[in-house]
């Protein structure tokens, strides 16, 4: 005989205290999505007195926030920034000092180009105290949403996740010769300022133009578009098809995947897609 249960609430105990007045939680809120957003993420949305958030941190995610919540908008583009990042970081501790319990809410994870290290050194000189709750990065996130993994043993053995913007507007210096090797994937975070810089960095440092690239706007939003290319062609795609920030540049054979493993997969959110989930450009 087979019994069957009735279904029962499921609650989910986080082992956490609660965000207490004056303290600072830096959060991820991942790469749009909400359904991404980190069960301990959506707690502490949910407890924050204010909310300090960045350029990248979606609508949906904000609404999970308590209705009275104060809003503190600090979001950065390439070469314009709401607040400066040394404002920003004072910002953080007025209000942890009035006594607030301050949600700092960072697109993706704030660890990973996030300058969460670097927000948490300064409540430390400050005497603040704070925790910090990892987030989807983009890269993970964006690359599944578009079709194609970052690793497979046939494919990539290895990751890097770069940086495609100095600070400070700098000069863009990396080991490109340790990028530029097969069987492996490189994203780069923030790149379309310096794609002609990176295709013929990793073109003269050994991968050849028809290297495949993956390009993905806005990855994980209903506003998603991607599209394979060339390192001999990306910039020209790029230009073409008007791609802008937020774009992940992704360099690896992984990313041709997507032909076969996108049309199989289920949507995985009601936006349901009208075109191919991936488009295929000069390959």
């Amino acid at each position: 005989m087979t019994t069957y249960r009735q279904p029962r609430h499921l609650s989910f105990d986080l082992d956490e205290a609660p965000l207490a007045p004056g303290e600072v939680a830096i959060v991820g809120a991942g790469p749009g999505d909400p359904g991404l957003l980190t069960l301990r993420a959506l707690s502490l949305l949910q407890q924050a007195d204010c909310l300090v958030f960045d350029r990248l941190v979606s609508q949906e995610v904000l609404a999970l926030a308590s209705p009275g919540v104060e809003r503190f908008y600090v979001g950065k583009a390439a070469s314009h920034h709401a607040l400066p990042q040394e404002e920003t970081n004072a910002l953080l501790v007025r209000l942890a000092r009035d006594g607030q319990r301050v949600l700092r809410l960072k697109g993706g994870d704030p660890y990973i180009f996030g300058r969460g290290g670097e927000e948490a050194e300064y409540l430390i000189e400050h005497g603040i105290g704070f925790r910090v709750v990892p987030g989807i990065t983009s890269a993970s996130g964006c690359s599944t949403y578009s079709g194609f993994p970052l690793t497979h043993r046939d494919f990539a053995q290895s990751v890097t996740f770069v940086t495609g913007h100095a600070k400070a507007d700098g000069e863009l210096a990396l080991d490109w010769s340790a990028l530029a090797v097969p069987n492996h994937t490189v994203v780069f975070y923030m790149g379309l300022a310096n794609a002609e810089l990176i295709s013929r960095e990793m073109q003269r440092h050994g991968l050849p133009a028809s290297h495949p690239v993956a390009l993905v706007e806005r990855g994980t939003t209903p506003e998603q578009r991607h599209v394979l290319a060339t390192l001999g062609d990306v910039v020209e795609v790029i230009e073409r098809e008007a791609f802008r920030p937020p774009t992940l540049i992704v360099v690896g054979e992984v990313v041709r995947l997507a032909d076969h493993l996108a049309p199989a997969m289920t949507n995985l959110t009601r936006h349901a897609m009208e075109e191919p989930p991936m488009g295929r450009l000069a390959l």
